[in-house]
């Protein structure tokens, strides 16, 4: 059967699975690499082949997307984005693989409080009761009686930061061109990564640095992904596809690194889960009502 004749929700949730199998591989690819490599250095890396990736869509166009009047606002969103990309990376080394896929979901939980003061959206008893849930898994998971683990409040910062450079997307894709966003952030991104990967650099073989650029790939490829899936299923049918990367992650952590979750990153991993699922879903049947002119929440991703 032809993917066409598929109905568009079934295609949609095909998008996700494969970008969810896309981003699993990256998630792989850095944890196999971190024993030789720092975060840092692989977080270059995929910034520095993820803007390779955009450049002939920006060529393609002239260079045209090189035009804004919003360089500042380019500057500090790309910045930022930097840096949550390095507290993932640094993430996905130091911690579980379940660990650190169940803490990037946390994302709507700080988009929920930055969308009411930043983007003036009105948030309603429900979904406020919901992040609260969400903020108690996270606790479940900080493992209450033992000694914190520096690298989970790295994830949750990343998390967070995430959460801020949504909404600075938001309002700078009222005015720019999405080859513009992609542009600017690869060259900052990248700029902003090499830095501290100088402090680390170690020079990758050939064979290494073929799996580099796979992990660029598989980024960029997975985000593709996404929003491919977005455009052709809706919001409510696709989004529950997308936590499918936490058992990914689960199944890959026990058998290619021998990492067992234990019942604090189950459980924690389990309401953090519901609740955001929840307020995603909710964003998007709120999204099919008549609502104001600030735009909605988009559902959760991984940053990827």
């Amino acid at each position: 059967m032809r993917l066409g004749r598929l109905a568009p929700n079934v295609r949609g949730a095909l998008w996700v699975l494969l970008g969810c199998v896309l981003f699993t591989g990256m998630g792989t690819l850095v944890k196999l690499l971190s024993a030789s490599f720092d975060s840092f250095q692989l977080a270059f890396f995929r910034a520095a082949f993820g803007f390779l990736a955009v450049l002939p869509f920006v060529a393609r166009n002239r260079f045209v997307a090189l035009r804004t009047r919003r360089l500042g606002a380019h500057i500090s969103r790309s910045v930022l984005g930097a840096a949550a990309m390095l507290c993932g990376f640094y993430a996905l080394t130091h911690l579980s693989y379940a660990d650190a896929v169940s803490l990037s979901y946390a994302r709507p939980l700080f988009l929920i409080p930055l969308a009411v003061i930043f983007l003036g959206e009105q948030v309603r008893v429900r979904r406020w009761a919901a992040t609260g849930v969400g903020f108690i898994g996270v606790l479940i998971m900080l493992r209450p009686g033992h000694a914190p683990d520096l690298a989970i409040f790295v994830a949750l910062a990343g998390a967070a930061l995430v959460a801020v450079v949504t909404v600075l997307i938001k309002r700078l894709s009222q005015t720019e061109r999405p080859e513009t966003l992609l542009f600017y952030f690869g060259v900052i991104s990248t700029s902003v990564a090499l830095v501290p990967a100088l402090l680390v650099w170690r020079q990758p073989t050939f064979g290494e640095l073929l799996l580099l650029l796979a992990i660029g790939a598989c980024a960029a490829s997975g985000q593709y992904c996404t929003v491919r899936s977005f455009k052709v299923g809706e919001a409510t049918a696709v989004i529950p596809f997308d936590y499918s990367r936490l058992l990914m992650a689960g199944v890959i952590g026990f058998f290619l690194f021998a990492e067992v979750p234990d019942i604090w990153t189950i459980c924690g991993a389990a309401v953090i889960v519901v609740s955001t699922l929840y307020i995603a879903l909710r964003e998007a049947q709120l999204g099919k009502q008549p609502r104001p002119a600030h735009p909605a929440i988009d559902p959760p991703a991984t940053p990827r």
